[in-house]
C-alpha cells in the first residue's frame, strides 16, 4: 500500500505533466473528495496507508482530470458567492465574472431602490444568479429561464439546496418565446452565450471539450443572442427598469451600439463596465423612464 505523502506528490506530477495549471490545488480536491484527505490530513499524516480499493477510486479519478474533465464535473460541485453549487456537463461552471456582474447588480438595484421587485435570470444555466440574488434580498420574486431542460434540473436542485423554492420559479424557454409578454420585471440579469463559432478552437479544452456547447456559442460573431435580448428584452423591463448582461471582453465596442445606438432610443445610461482584471464585462442599460 502507497502513503497518502507519496501518492500526493506522484499525483501533483501527473497533473503537472499534462498542462494543467493549479496542479497542487486540484490534488488537495481530488484527495479529499476522494478519500476524504484534507491539507491538514496530508501535511500532519504524510505516512498515513492508503488501501488498494481507495487507490484505485483516486487513480480512476486523477485519469479523468488528466483527459482535461473539468474538476467541477468531476466532484460535482463548484464554490461562488462563498456558497456550493451543484454542477454539471448540463451547465457551465460558474466564474469569478459573474460574481463581478452580481456586485455590479445588486450595487444598482439597492442605490436605485429597485431591490425587491420581480427580476428575470435569463439563460440561468445553475441557477447560481437566480439563488445569489434571492439570498441578498434583491428581489422576494424571481423568474429563472433557460431552454435546457437539462439545466433546469441542476438549478431546481441548487435552488432547493439554497433554502429559495418559494421565491424563485423555473421556465424552460427559449429566450422570451415562453414568457408572458409585457412589462413584469425592475430587471433583467443574463449570462448569455457569447463566444463566436470560429472560436471554440481557441478555448481551453475543459470549456471546449467539456461545458455545454449551447451555453457557449453564439454565432459567426457570438452576438447571436445579445442582439436578441437588445431587441426583445426592454419589452420586459417596467419603465426605469434595469439589464445586466455578462458579455465577452473584445465586445465592448458592438455590445454598446446595440444598446446605446437603437433607433428608437428606447435604452438610457447604457454603460460597459470592466471587472476586476479591468477587462470589458458588463453591459448595463436602463429602460427609459416614462
Amino acid at each position: 500500500m502507497k502513503q497518502l505523502g507519496h501518492l500526493y506528490r506522484e499525483t501533483v506530477e501527473k497533473l503537472h505533466q499534462a498542462g494543467i495549471e493549479g496542479a497542487p490545488t486540484d490534488a488537495l480536491h481530488l484527495f479529499e473528495f476522494c478519500l476524504g484527505a484534507t491539507r491538514e490530513q496530508l501535511v500532519l499524516h504524510p505516512d498515513r496507508e492508503v488501501d488498494e480499493q481507495q487507490a484505485a477510486f483516486l487513480e480512476e479519478t486523477v485519469n479523468r482530470r488528466l483527459s482535461r474533465e473539468p474538476l467541477q464535473y468531476i466532484i460535482g460541485t463548484r464554490e461562488f458567492w462563498s456558497l456550493d453549487f451543484l454542477v454539471s456537463p448540463a451547465v457551465l461552471i460558474p466564474r469569478p465574472e459573474t460574481e463581478f456582474l452580481l456586485d455590479r447588480v445588486l450595487g444598482v438595484l439597492r442605490r436605485t431602490g429597485a431591490a425587491g421587485q420581480p427580476i428575470l435570470d435569463m439563460c440561468t444555466g445553475s441557477g447560481v444568479i437566480a439563488v445569489v440574488l434571492a439570498r441578498e434580498k434583491a428581489s422576494d420574486r424571481i423568474v429563472a429561464a433557460d431552454c435546457s431542460a437539462a439545466a433546469l434540473r441542476i438549478a431546481a436542485r441548487n435552488i432547493a439546496r439554497h433554502g429559495q423554492k418559494g421565491t424563485i420559479s423555473l421556465v424552460c424557454s427559449d429566450l422570451f418565446g415562453a414568457l408572458r409578454p409585457g412589462p413584469h420585471f425592475a430587471a433583467i440579469v443574463a449570462n448569455p452565450p457569447y463566444i463566436a463559432v470560429g472560436d471554440i478552437d481557441s478555448l481551453q479544452p475543459e470549456v471546449r471539450d467539456w461545458e455545454p456547447r449551447s451555453a457557449l456559442l453564439a454565432g459567426k460573431r457570438g452576438l447571436d443572442v445579445i442582439e436578441r435580448l437588445a431587441g426583445e428584452g426592454y419589452h420586459y423591463l417596467i419603465p426605469g427598469g434595469w439589464l445586466f448582461m455578462e458579455i465577452g471582453a473584445d465586445q465592448e465596442d458592438e455590445v454598446y451600439t446595440l444598446f446605446a445606438g437603437r433607433e428608437e432610443g428606447i435604452y438610457d445610461q447604457v454603460e460597459v463596465l470592466r471587472d476586476w482584471a479591468g477587462k470589458p464585462r458588463v453591459l448595463q442599460a436602463r429602460r427609459k423612464a416614462g
